[in-house]
């Protein structure tokens, strides 16, 4: 499921390809090293989802490199199966490829930022159309390179669930006509292409989108459809400083629970700059810890049946004595008429 907090983000799984395609362009790290999610903690972590301004910052770093047609191009071809995990294999495991990038399109917000990119999947008689809707300018450079790109990989991940190359029958693209379009004529196969059109597109026959995938098992697309939503509703959205300090947080914890020094030296900040930014952000670092014991206690409340001294212990209390009055400061009720209220 898709909410708001979701929105404004892109997958870690995108950035890191955006990091990817920069270095090999040779753009230099400390033009964007500095930008909300490109740290390598959080780069490297699946869970996160970073600000789609630092996708979008890194996109215009590489345009400034090369032209953006052959971006569109190198990050295709960096886009190996897997890429982008389950996403992925939804295209290339359901019953047919046109089943396949039907569930891809519903589960957009897997990888991008649905505020402003949609896909849509539509049929008219014996041809399907795959339609890639960014709402950024034509003469935007990096949106354009997106547009490219995000047509390439569907045609490619098409390609990989039919075990064949496949041909569109044509291809638009929302973006200025460039002097030279080589790089997507060897992207989508064919040099029919057409540009400034209000929607970016890939048209192919049907017979090739429904014709049964090879390596399809009954079932799995169910399977990977629920992993997709879970995925999701376990997403960490960073939007600001705050959501990584709490990001940092919560991966903090050594055993005996996180410590200020220890947050800091993730965040590389000293002690005293961290409690100044917590401070700036109307919090302080004893109602960050206590913030993070309560979503933890509530959690385990409601998904294990731990009795309240192990709860006490896995949340950094010193006994249940201590964990029942935490909970009645936060929610005014006991643990147990909590975790009753939650399991209905």
């Amino acid at each position: 499921m898709v909410s708001h907090a979701h929105q404004g983000t892109t997958s870690s799984a995108l950035t890191r390809l955006s990091v990817n395609a920069a270095s090999l362009l040779g753009v230099p790290r400390a033009d964007y090293g500095h930008l909300l999610g490109a740290a390598a903690e959080h780069l490297d972590d699946d869970l996160c989802r970073m600000p789609t301004a630092t996708s979008n910052r890194i996109a215009e770093l590489a345009t400034a490199h090369v032209p953006w047609t052959e971006l569109s191009l190198l990050l295709t071809r960096q886009s190996a199966i897997g890429t982008f995990g389950v996403w992925d294999y939804l295209i290339t495991s359901a019953p047919t490829p046109l089943e396949g990038i039907r569930d891809a399109a519903a589960h957009l917000a897997l990888v991008a930022d649905t505020g402003t990119d949609t896909l849509r999947v539509t049929e008219d008689g014996g041809q399907v159309t795959i339609s890639h809707v960014n709402r950024a300018d034509l003469a935007h450079e990096a949106a354009c390179a997106v547009r490219g790109y995000a047509l390439g990989l569907c045609r490619q991940r098409l390609s990989e669930a039919a075990r064949r190359r496949l041909v569109p029958v044509r291809v638009a693209v929302a973006a200025e006509a460039p002097r030279r379009h080589d790089a997507l004529a060897g992207l989508y196969g064919t040099r029919a292409i057409d540009f400034e059109t209000p929607v970016s597109s890939v048209t192919f026959l049907a017979s090739d989108l429904m014709a049964p995938t090879p390596h399809a098992q009954p079932g799995l697309s169910a399977v990977l459809r629920r992993h997709a939503e879970q995925t999701l509703a376990t997403a960490i959205p960073l939007h600001d400083w705050l959501d990584l300090f709490r990001t940092a947080l919560a991966s903090a914890d050594d055993g005996s629970g996180p410590s200020l020094a220890g947050v800091a030296r993730r965040m590389a900040v000293s002690t005293r700059t961290l409690q100044r930014r917590l401070d700036e952000h109307g919090t302080t670092w004893n109602g960050e810890l206590d913030r993070l014991r309560r979503d933890l206690v509530t959690r385990l409340l409601d998904t294990t049946d731990l009795g309240m001294d192990a709860i006490a212990s896995r949340s950094g209390y010193a006994d249940a004595r201590a964990l029942r009055r935490a909970v009645r400061r936060w929610y005014g009720t006991t643990p147990a008429a909590l975790r009753s209220a939650a399991r209905g």
